[in-house]
């Protein structure tokens, strides 16, 4: 009986996510400009990297975080394509000759190999742009304004996180880290903006400041256990299963997780960091059901 649970469990995860994503997509669609909008080639280079198929995790956990909270699909939307509009921007711009060079994202050639750089910095710029642009047209609450909404995704895309840590990504590279150097860069990318995602759905919801500071924990320690997990799949998968070329953080002698602890320790440190994220959601009962789940599909995934 609990496995049959456990099987249900995740086939009516599945059901929700693809649900969700395809109501992501259908929002972010009508969100950006049409192809055929000049400057033509501009807007098709942002369409080409936000549909080329990304999981919509960030999206998808707003959403969650804001049904957790008593909120909505339609509180939350804005705030949600908000941070896939930064993700695929960070990505764009990630890919670049002068950052990590890479050649295939999401299963396909990145932006620059088929726009060429001028257009691919140009097209992360507009993303990066429209995205206050979309989350300036949410909706304000008794509890947060549009202005808290704008000032969260703000801080979490400049210096202070999402840059900042690319910044020091970048230095890092050829460079020995130590596991707090390592912990920074990740804490300031990946937890950053997946706990920004977070939080912003909240906020939609009106949620009250302990939940927030609840979403935020959980953000912290999943975000953390996201990319630990993506690094050991950067050595433990191919670059057909991931979508983008396996084994570029060797190849640059980037320090990862699996490189400091190996991948025995660093399963288990993620395991440990979901644990924690999901003792984070203890005040809000059954509402947290979904971000528990997701938080253990991100545990267990496999690209």
């Amino acid at each position: 009986m609990k496995n049959k649970n456990s099987a249900d469990s995740k086939t009516d995860l599945k059901i929700y996510t693809t649900t969700q994503r395809k109501l992501i997509d259908k929002a972010l669609n009508e969100f950006l400009p049409r192809g055929s909008i000049r400057p033509k080639t501009l807007h098709k280079s942002m369409r080409y990297s936000l549909f080329a198929g990304g999981k919509r995790l960030r999206p998808i956990l707003c959403i969650a975080a804001a049904e957790a909270c008593g909120g909505n699909i339609d509180q939350a939307m804005h705030a949600a394509c908000a941070v896939e509009c930064i993700h695929t921007y960070s990505l764009i711009h990630d890919d670049l000759p002068c950052m990590d060079d890479d050649d295939f994202r999401r299963g396909k050639p990145t932006n620059h190999k088929v726009f060429g750089e001028p257009v691919a910095v140009l097209a992360g710029d507009a993303l990066l742009t429209l995205a206050f642009e979309i989350v300036g047209k949410s909706n304000p609450n008794h509890r947060y304004d549009v202005g808290d909404m704008v000032k969260e995704l703000a801080i979490t895309s400049g210096s202070r996180h999402l840059v900042g840590g690319q910044v020091l990504d970048i230095e890092g590279e050829n460079a020995k880290l130590g596991p707090k150097a390592l912990r920074f860069i990740h804490e300031s990318k990946t937890a950053a903006l997946l706990t920004c995602s977070l939080k912003l759905g909240a906020m939609s919801a009106a949620a009250t400041p302990k939940k927030i500071e609840a979403l935020t924990n959980f953000g912290h320690s999943t975000g953390l256990a996201f990319q630990i997990i993506d690094d050991i799949l950067d050595v433990t998968q191919t670059s057909e299963k991931l979508g983008k070329s396996a084994g570029k953080d060797e190849a640059v002698n980037k320090s990862t997780y699996p490189a400091i602890y190996g991948l025995r320790k660093s399963r288990n440190e993620a395991a440990k960091l979901t644990k924690t994220a999901i003792n984070s959601l203890k005040i809000f009962g059954k509402s947290g059901t979904r971000l528990k789940e997701l938080a253990n599909y991100l545990l267990d995934r496999e690209y």
